[in-house]
Parts: C-alpha cells; structure tokens; sequence
C-alpha cells in the first residue's frame, strides 16, 4: 500500500496537518472561552453544541469550498484571501501582537452562547477549510483526512497546541508557511488559465 504514495502526497498530507495545526485550536480556544463564562452543568451544554455545530459547519465549508475551487477565477480569491491570512496569523501568532481578546457573552442564556460559538467557529473554519482544500487540489482522501484531523483538533488537543505554538515557534513558521505555499499555488493555477 505504501509503495503508491507520491512525493507530491507526502507534501500535501504534510501541508495539511501543519494547516490545521496552526488554524484548528482557533476554534476550540474560542468555545473554551464562552464555555468558561458559564456554571458546570451548563459548561458542557455548551462545549457539546458547540463542537456538534463547529464539525457540522466544518463539513459544508469544506464540500463547498473543495466544489467552488474548481472554478476558474474563485482560487484566485482564494489565494488572496490566504495571503491575507498568511499576514494576519503572522501579526498575531509570530510577532504576538494579538491581544486575548474578551468574547461579549450574554451568559444567562445559553442558546445565545451556543449561537455565539457558532458564528465565531463559522469564521474562524473558514481559513481552515479554506487552506486544507486548496493544499488537497483534486486529492479527495486527503481533503477527508484534513476535515477529520481539524475536527479532533478541535474537540481535544487545542489548549495543548496552543501551548506548543507559543513554546515552540518553528510549528508557527511551517503552518504559515505551509498555507502561503498553498496560495501562491491556487493564485498561480489561476492566473496561468486566465493569461
């Protein structure tokens, strides 16, 4: 089984985990925070929901997102909008400029908690699903082994990498450079079939 695995593959399967390294734990940091605002009992209501709705959202971002980057055009948005990223999560992550900012959360209800988890992760997935697709290409295996890594990222190990990425920067360095890889590639693919 082994013998058929590409170089290209190896590459890609290792865009893909430096990717959600670097973007997954986002979103589990963000439902730890509003969980946090809440009683015990309540706590799990929302790290439940929160984490069902995130992976449900994670696995339309990312049918849709490997559907639309078929289209001619859209990965050179694309692209660009993984620069952008490339720039925010160096500003943020690199030159930790990026304060822990305070969720506003209304903490007497818990659907608004559980909306606020939601919208929150539905922003925050899509640089993810964004990045690991377009690292994939046509690759659908490994479009699924990305959407399913970020999703146990996210419901276990964020708070632990995290961690990693503050003690060791080089993890930061290869996700940023894994993802501007990637939109330099989707930017290039596009431009040499619009030229």
């Amino acid at each position: 089984m082994f013998e058929y695995i590409t170089a290209e593959e190896i590459a890609i399967f290792s865009q893909i985990i430096f990717i959600d390294l670097v973007l997954a734990g986002d979103n589990a940091i963000i439902i730890g925070m509003v969980a946090s605002k809440f009683p015990t009992d309540q706590r799990k209501k929302v790290i439940f929901w929160g984490i069902g709705g995130a992976v449900i959202l994670r696995i339309i971002l990312t049918l849709l997102t490997a559907y639309l980057l078929q289209i001619s055009g859209l990965r050179l948005i694309g692209g660009m909008l993984l620069l952008y990223i490339v720039y925010k999560l160096y500003v943020d992550v690199i030159k930790e400029s990026n304060k822990q900012e305070d969720i506003k959360v209304d903490n007497s209800n818990l659907i608004k908690a559980i909306w606020t988890v939601l919208l929150a992760d539905f922003t925050m997935s899509l640089d993810n699903v964004l990045g690991v697709a377009g690292a994939a290409g046509d690759h659908y295996y490994l479009l699924i082994f990305g959407l399913i890594l970020s999703i146990i990222i996210m419901a276990t190990a964020a708070t632990l990498i995290s961690k990693w990425i503050k003690e060791y920067k080089w993890i930061a360095w290869a996700g940023l450079l894994a993802i501007l890889v990637v939109a330099i590639e989707l930017i290039y693919t596009d431009l040499k079939i619009l030229l």
